[in-house]
Protein backbone atom coordinates (compact mmCIF):
# COMPACT_ATOMS: atom_id res chain seq x y z
CA UNK A 1 0.00 0.00 0.00
CA UNK A 2 1.32 3.44 -0.87
CA UNK A 3 2.37 5.71 1.99
CA UNK A 4 1.47 9.40 2.24
CA UNK A 5 3.49 11.52 4.69
CA UNK A 6 1.67 14.65 5.86
CA UNK A 7 4.07 17.29 7.13
CA UNK A 8 6.98 15.67 5.28
CA UNK A 9 9.06 18.85 5.36
CA UNK A 10 8.92 19.18 9.14
CA UNK A 11 11.49 17.71 11.51
CA UNK A 12 9.81 14.40 12.30
CA UNK A 13 8.34 14.14 8.80
CA UNK A 14 11.69 14.68 7.09
CA UNK A 15 13.40 12.22 9.45
CA UNK A 16 10.78 9.61 8.56
CA UNK A 17 11.21 10.24 4.83
CA UNK A 18 14.98 9.81 5.15
CA UNK A 19 14.46 6.50 6.94
CA UNK A 20 11.97 5.26 4.34
CA UNK A 21 14.31 6.27 1.51
CA UNK A 22 17.22 4.49 3.25
CA UNK A 23 15.31 1.23 3.23
CA UNK A 24 14.19 1.72 -0.36
CA UNK A 25 10.54 2.29 0.43
CA UNK A 26 8.52 4.75 -1.63
CA UNK A 27 6.31 7.46 -0.18
CA UNK A 28 4.34 10.51 -1.23
CA UNK A 29 5.26 13.71 0.66
CA UNK A 30 2.23 15.90 1.36
CA UNK A 31 3.38 19.45 2.07
CA UNK A 32 2.04 22.97 2.19
CA UNK A 33 5.03 24.48 0.37
CA UNK A 34 6.84 22.59 -2.35
CA UNK A 35 9.93 24.83 -2.19
CA UNK A 36 10.49 23.92 1.47
CA UNK A 37 10.29 20.25 0.59
CA UNK A 38 12.63 20.49 -2.39
CA UNK A 39 15.21 22.35 -0.28
CA UNK A 40 15.62 19.18 1.80
CA UNK A 41 16.99 17.28 -1.21
CA UNK A 42 14.98 14.17 -0.40
CA UNK A 43 13.48 11.83 -3.02
CA UNK A 44 9.75 11.92 -3.63
CA UNK A 45 7.41 14.01 -5.75
CA UNK A 46 5.41 16.23 -3.41
CA UNK A 47 1.69 16.80 -3.42
CA UNK A 48 0.70 20.22 -2.16
CA UNK A 49 -2.18 20.57 0.27
CA UNK A 50 -3.19 22.92 3.04
CA UNK A 51 -4.82 20.89 5.80
CA UNK A 52 -7.58 23.47 5.98
CA UNK A 53 -8.46 22.80 2.33
CA UNK A 54 -10.59 19.64 2.41
CA UNK A 55 -10.66 19.13 -1.36
CA UNK A 56 -6.89 19.57 -1.78
CA UNK A 57 -6.15 17.24 1.14
CA UNK A 58 -8.45 14.55 -0.23
CA UNK A 59 -6.75 14.79 -3.62
CA UNK A 60 -3.29 14.62 -2.03
CA UNK A 61 -4.20 11.47 -0.08
CA UNK A 62 -5.86 9.73 -3.02
CA UNK A 63 -4.61 6.15 -3.38
CA UNK A 64 -2.78 6.11 -0.04
CA UNK A 65 -3.38 2.90 1.89
CA UNK A 66 -1.24 4.13 4.79
CA UNK A 67 -1.10 7.72 5.98
CA UNK A 68 1.36 9.19 8.45
CA UNK A 69 0.71 12.66 9.82
CA UNK A 70 3.48 14.58 11.55
CA UNK A 71 1.25 17.66 11.68
CA UNK A 72 -0.39 18.80 14.91
CA UNK A 73 -2.97 16.32 16.17
CA UNK A 74 -5.71 18.96 16.00
CA UNK A 75 -5.85 18.20 12.26
CA UNK A 76 -6.98 14.61 12.89
CA UNK A 77 -10.65 15.31 11.94
CA UNK A 78 -9.58 16.77 8.58
CA UNK A 79 -7.31 13.80 7.88
CA UNK A 80 -10.03 11.31 8.86
CA UNK A 81 -12.44 13.00 6.47
CA UNK A 82 -9.93 12.99 3.60
CA UNK A 83 -8.51 9.48 4.02
CA UNK A 84 -9.77 6.70 1.78
CA UNK A 85 -11.96 4.00 3.27
CA UNK A 86 -9.81 1.35 4.94
CA UNK A 87 -6.63 3.44 5.02
CA UNK A 88 -4.45 2.86 8.09
CA UNK A 89 -3.36 5.96 9.97
CA UNK A 90 -0.29 6.75 12.06
CA UNK A 91 -0.71 10.15 13.69
CA UNK A 92 1.63 12.19 15.86
CA UNK A 93 0.16 13.48 19.09
CA UNK A 94 2.01 14.69 22.17
CA UNK A 95 2.20 13.88 25.86
CA UNK A 96 1.03 17.45 26.34
CA UNK A 97 -2.42 15.84 26.22
CA UNK A 98 -1.73 14.61 29.78
CA UNK A 99 -0.80 18.04 31.17
CA UNK A 100 -2.94 19.41 33.95
CA UNK A 101 -2.31 22.91 32.60
CA UNK A 102 -4.81 23.75 29.85
CA UNK A 103 -3.44 25.42 26.72
CA UNK A 104 -4.25 25.50 23.02
CA UNK A 105 -1.59 22.90 22.15
CA UNK A 106 -2.74 20.30 24.68
CA UNK A 107 -6.41 20.99 24.03
CA UNK A 108 -5.82 20.45 20.30
CA UNK A 109 -4.10 17.12 20.94
CA UNK A 110 -6.93 15.92 23.18
CA UNK A 111 -9.54 16.93 20.60
CA UNK A 112 -7.62 15.23 17.80
CA UNK A 113 -7.20 12.07 19.85
CA UNK A 114 -10.92 11.95 20.64
CA UNK A 115 -11.82 12.31 16.96
CA UNK A 116 -9.33 9.62 15.95
CA UNK A 117 -10.51 7.10 18.55
CA UNK A 118 -14.11 7.69 17.54
CA UNK A 119 -13.31 7.31 13.84
CA UNK A 120 -13.51 4.34 11.50
CA UNK A 121 -9.84 4.16 10.49
CA UNK A 122 -7.50 1.65 12.16
CA UNK A 123 -4.11 2.84 13.28
CA UNK A 124 -2.35 4.55 16.14
CA UNK A 125 -1.70 8.01 17.50
CA UNK A 126 1.78 8.18 19.02
CA UNK A 127 2.22 10.58 21.92
CA UNK A 128 5.94 11.46 22.17
CA UNK A 129 7.51 13.24 25.09
CA UNK A 130 9.96 16.08 24.41
CA UNK A 131 11.88 15.21 21.24
CA UNK A 132 15.57 16.06 20.92
CA UNK A 133 18.25 15.25 18.37
CA UNK A 134 16.34 16.14 15.19
CA UNK A 135 17.99 18.23 12.50
CA UNK A 136 17.09 21.82 13.34
CA UNK A 137 15.42 21.09 16.68
CA UNK A 138 16.06 23.63 19.39
CA UNK A 139 15.14 21.92 22.64
CA UNK A 140 18.54 20.90 24.02
CA UNK A 141 20.44 23.45 21.92
CA UNK A 142 18.38 26.28 23.36
CA UNK A 143 18.94 24.94 26.86
CA UNK A 144 22.69 24.79 26.25
CA UNK A 145 22.64 28.36 24.92
CA UNK A 146 20.89 29.47 28.09
CA UNK A 147 23.46 27.76 30.33
CA UNK A 148 26.29 29.47 28.45
CA UNK A 149 24.91 32.84 29.51
CA UNK A 150 23.62 32.29 33.04
CA UNK A 151 25.85 31.70 36.11
CA UNK A 152 23.12 29.62 37.78
CA UNK A 153 20.12 27.60 36.62
CA UNK A 154 16.97 29.12 38.15
CA UNK A 155 14.42 26.30 38.24
CA UNK A 156 10.97 26.10 39.83
CA UNK A 157 11.01 23.66 42.71
CA UNK A 158 14.73 23.21 42.25
CA UNK A 159 14.18 21.19 39.06
CA UNK A 160 12.83 18.11 40.83
CA UNK A 161 9.93 17.50 38.42
CA UNK A 162 10.48 14.48 36.17
CA UNK A 163 11.12 14.51 32.41
CA UNK A 164 11.63 11.64 29.95
CA UNK A 165 12.94 13.05 26.64
CA UNK A 166 13.17 10.85 23.54
CA UNK A 167 15.69 11.02 20.70
CA UNK A 168 14.36 11.76 17.21
CA UNK A 169 15.75 8.50 15.83
CA UNK A 170 13.69 6.57 18.39
CA UNK A 171 10.61 8.52 17.35
CA UNK A 172 11.38 7.66 13.73
CA UNK A 173 11.84 3.99 14.63
CA UNK A 174 8.47 4.08 16.39
CA UNK A 175 6.80 5.61 13.32
CA UNK A 176 8.33 2.93 11.08
CA UNK A 177 7.21 0.15 13.42
CA UNK A 178 3.71 1.64 13.59
CA UNK A 179 3.59 1.76 9.79
CA UNK A 180 4.52 -1.90 9.56
CA UNK A 181 1.96 -3.04 12.13
CA UNK A 182 -1.51 -4.18 11.10
CA UNK A 183 -3.70 -2.21 13.52
CA UNK A 184 -7.21 -3.57 13.95
CA UNK A 185 -8.69 -0.39 15.46
CA UNK A 186 -7.64 3.15 16.42
CA UNK A 187 -5.33 3.15 19.44
CA UNK A 188 -2.93 5.48 21.27
CA UNK A 189 0.58 4.82 22.51
CA UNK A 190 3.14 6.89 24.42
CA UNK A 191 6.72 6.94 23.09
CA UNK A 192 9.33 8.24 25.52
CA UNK A 193 12.92 7.91 26.63
CA UNK A 194 14.11 4.90 28.66
CA UNK A 195 13.45 6.34 32.11
CA UNK A 196 12.25 9.52 33.83
CA UNK A 197 14.73 11.77 35.60
CA UNK A 198 14.57 15.05 37.51
CA UNK A 199 14.84 18.06 35.24
CA UNK A 200 17.96 19.22 37.10
CA UNK A 201 19.69 15.95 36.10
CA UNK A 202 18.55 16.39 32.50
CA UNK A 203 19.99 19.91 32.53
CA UNK A 204 23.31 18.62 33.91
CA UNK A 205 23.46 15.93 31.21
CA UNK A 206 22.89 18.55 28.49
CA UNK A 207 25.63 20.75 29.96
CA UNK A 208 28.15 17.90 29.99
CA UNK A 209 27.29 16.84 26.44
CA UNK A 210 27.68 20.43 25.24
CA UNK A 211 31.06 20.78 26.92
CA UNK A 212 29.81 23.26 29.50
CA UNK A 213 30.18 23.42 33.24
CA UNK A 214 27.16 22.17 35.11
CA UNK A 215 25.59 25.29 36.65
CA UNK A 216 24.38 25.24 40.24
CA UNK A 217 20.60 25.03 40.51
CA UNK A 218 18.84 27.96 42.15
CA UNK A 219 15.35 27.01 43.37
CA UNK A 220 12.94 29.81 42.45
CA UNK A 221 9.13 29.94 42.72
CA UNK A 222 7.43 29.46 39.38
CA UNK A 223 5.41 32.70 39.48
CA UNK A 224 8.35 35.16 39.29
CA UNK A 225 10.08 32.97 36.70
CA UNK A 226 6.98 33.13 34.50
CA UNK A 227 7.06 36.92 34.74
CA UNK A 228 10.75 37.00 33.82
CA UNK A 229 10.11 34.67 30.88
CA UNK A 230 7.92 37.36 29.31
CA UNK A 231 11.02 39.57 29.05
CA UNK A 232 13.20 37.07 27.15
CA UNK A 233 11.91 38.12 23.67
CA UNK A 234 13.40 41.55 24.37
CA UNK A 235 16.77 40.24 25.59
CA UNK A 236 18.88 39.26 22.56
CA UNK A 237 21.48 37.51 24.73
CA UNK A 238 18.92 34.95 25.90
CA UNK A 239 16.78 32.46 23.97
CA UNK A 240 13.05 33.16 24.11
CA UNK A 241 11.22 31.24 26.84
CA UNK A 242 7.44 31.18 27.16
CA UNK A 243 5.68 31.48 30.53
CA UNK A 244 3.84 28.21 29.82
CA UNK A 245 7.20 26.45 29.49
CA UNK A 246 8.03 27.49 33.04
CA UNK A 247 4.69 26.26 34.31
CA UNK A 248 5.18 22.87 32.68
CA UNK A 249 8.48 22.50 34.55
CA UNK A 250 6.45 22.09 37.73
CA UNK A 251 4.69 18.84 36.70
CA UNK A 252 6.08 15.35 36.30
CA UNK A 253 6.28 13.94 32.77
CA UNK A 254 7.01 10.26 33.45
CA UNK A 255 5.54 7.38 31.47
CA UNK A 256 5.57 3.59 31.31
CA UNK A 257 7.18 2.57 28.01
CA UNK A 258 6.44 -1.14 28.32
CA UNK A 259 3.73 -0.86 25.60
CA UNK A 260 6.22 0.94 23.34
CA UNK A 261 8.75 -1.86 23.75
CA UNK A 262 6.25 -4.69 23.43
CA UNK A 263 3.98 -3.38 20.66
CA UNK A 264 6.49 -1.47 18.55
CA UNK A 265 9.65 -3.39 19.40
CA UNK A 266 11.52 -0.13 20.05
CA UNK A 267 13.90 0.27 22.99
CA UNK A 268 14.91 3.93 23.26
CA UNK A 269 18.55 4.88 23.67
CA UNK A 270 19.93 6.22 26.96
CA UNK A 271 19.96 10.01 27.26
CA UNK A 272 23.76 10.25 27.45
CA UNK A 273 24.07 8.36 24.17
CA UNK A 274 21.48 10.50 22.44
CA UNK A 275 23.01 13.75 23.67
CA UNK A 276 26.49 12.67 22.59
CA UNK A 277 25.15 12.15 19.05
CA UNK A 278 23.25 15.43 19.18
CA UNK A 279 26.23 17.58 20.14
CA UNK A 280 28.67 15.48 18.13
Amino acid sequence: MSIAIIGASGRSGAALCRALAARGQGYVPVVRREDTWRALGLPGTPRRADLADAAALKAALAGAGRIVSCAHARWAPAILAAAAEGARLVLMGSTRRFSRWPDAHGDGVRAGEAAFLAGRHPGVMLHPTMIYGAQGENNVQRLAALMRRLPVAPLPGGGRALVQPIHQEDVTASLLAALDRDWAAPETLVVAGPEPMPYRDFLAAVARAAGLRVPPVLPVPAAPLRLLARLTPFLPVLPTIGPDEIRRLTEDKAFDITPMRERLGVTPRPLAEGLAATFG
